[in-house]
């Protein structure tokens, strides 16, 4: 199994620019590696655990952190 190699912390940056962040960063791994996201709660975490999964990509975990969430995240093969 992969293991986490990056972190990106998105806390603190608004929607949709969060979600586009993690895009890109996702596009520049390879199909099958693990992104750690961290965003913050409310919006962000309604929107981009879904818009992430839409992309093709696969939300792993999910938890809560003091400040913000934590998201682990598998790039998608086609994403």
């Amino acid at each position: 199994m992969n293991k986490t190699t990056n972190t990106l912390d998105l806390r603190g940056v608004a929607c949709p620019m969060n979600f586009v962040r993690a895009k890109l960063f996702l596009e520049q791994m390879e199909p099958g590696a693990l992104l750690e996201v961290i965003i913050d709660q409310g919006d962000p975490l309604r929107h981009v655990p879904a818009s992430l999964r839409t992309e093709g990509h696969e939300i792993l975990a999910a938890r809560p952190l003091e400040s913000g969430f934590q998201l682990l995240v598998r790039r998608g093969a086609g994403a």
